[in-house]
């Protein structure tokens, strides 16, 4: 008989943590955690508040968590590294806390499961992190010598609907081309190729469609001139990029469903950007599929906005004679993160070790 596993995960948010206890593939629970304030706290601060707050809801609960077999969690803006399940390392948190690769509350995920997994004395991992970098050598040119387009998408959700869709083909992962577009608070619109992500945007600096709260990719030439306006600090401009544009800025709105709402309705000018969002991402998923010069076995829609009808298909209608369109509404992260940690526990996989010398994984 096989062996049976539990696995905590954990997906930690600007204003909420959310956790599930799998039991083998079942979900046995989950909960959204709320917290006061938006992620901002010294790392070890808010790591403390939060392993804290897990562990209460999960006593409270009525979790063991003496009979977990792992803790898994959404990696950080770690350094580049190949698809697969890592287990947290010292160089892990090392990057984690430092924030090599920029700040994200996804920094938090491998640090809290570690310090859950260190006192039960069982492994943590993180599963696909979102600096996952399987991109062509090609597609690494960005026009100036010196500055490489960086690979930092939804890696997590994009490969978890990715080897759904393959097992619906019935084939593997491996063995088909995919455009997964994730239309969430960033989208980022991937090209698999047999397993591997050859090109991406980069949907957290200001890269590829604009989204709900995301400007995409801004003219040069009006970036330029707003940087050096002298009415922003860096700061202040990275933030209105990744968090203040968007559909939040052309509809003055703060949550999806107030989103929702806007596009929804009969207003001229929530028509027009709601449009322009289509159009921007339908252009998007053209290109990877002339990356993929045509061979195409489907095209994937998740994440959040993916749940709205209207979106999904205006969105089918301009690209649906690429291929078969498959909808998969919100995240998939935590069922990917247990699905990539079981693999791993059953044998199916080595875990990965990652290094902070080679900017790439060691088997």
């Amino acid at each position: 008989m096989q062996k049976r596993y539990r696995v905590l995960t954990i997906n930690p948010k600007s204003t909420t943590t959310i956790i599930s206890v799998f039991h083998d593939e079942m979900c046995m629970y989950k909960l959204s955690i709320q917290h006061d304030d938006v992620y901002r706290n010294e790392i070890a601060t808010e790591v403390k508040n939060r392993k804290q707050k897990i562990l209460s809801h999960l006593m409270d609960a009525g979790i063991n968590i003496s009979k977990l077999n792992a803790v898994a969690a959404v990696g950080g803006l770690l350094r580049p590294v190949k698809g697969g399940t890592y287990i947290v390392t010292d160089d892990v948190l090392s990057d984690l806390k430092i924030r090599y690769n920029g700040e994200h509350a996804s920094n938090l995920g491998g640090i809290i499961a570690y310090e859950i997994a260190i006192g039960l004395n069982i492994p943590a991992y993180i599963v696909d992190p979102p600096v996952v970098d399987e991109l062509s050598s090609i597609a690494k040119y960005s026009g100036l010598p010196g500055y490489e387009r960086k690979s930092i998408f939804h890696a997590l959700n994009q490969k978890a609907v990715a080897r759904q869709v393959a097992y619906e083909l019935d084939q593997a992962y491996e063995q088909v081309n995919l455009i997964v577009a994730h239309l969430g608070n960033g989208i980022t619109i991937g090209a698999h190729n047999h397993g591997k992500v050859v090109d991406v945007n980069n949907g957290l600096h200001g890269d590829g469609p604009f989204s709900f709260e995301r400007t995409g990719t801004i003219p040069s030439e009006s970036l330029i001139d707003l940087c050096f306006s002298e009415k922003y600090s860096k700061e202040e401009v990275i933030h209105m990029i990744t968090t203040q544009g968007g559909l939040k800025a052309y509809l003055q709105t703060n949550t999806i469903e107030a989103t929702y709402q806007k596009i929804n309705s009969e207003d001229d000018y929530a028509q027009t950007i709601c449009e322009a969002l289509v159009f921007q991402i339908a252009k998007e998923i053209g290109s990877m599929g002339a990356v993929l010069s045509g061979n195409v076995d489907g095209v994937v829609l998740t994440g959040q906005l993916a749940s709205s009808s209207k979106l999904t298909n205006q969105i089918t209608e301009r690209i649906n004679w690429i291929a078969d369109v498959f909808i998969y509404p919100g995240e998939y992260d935590l069922q990917a993160l247990n699905a990539g940690t079981l693999r791993v526990l059953r044998g199916e996989e080595m875990p990965k070790v990652y290094s902070r010398e080679l900017d790439e994984e060691v088997i």
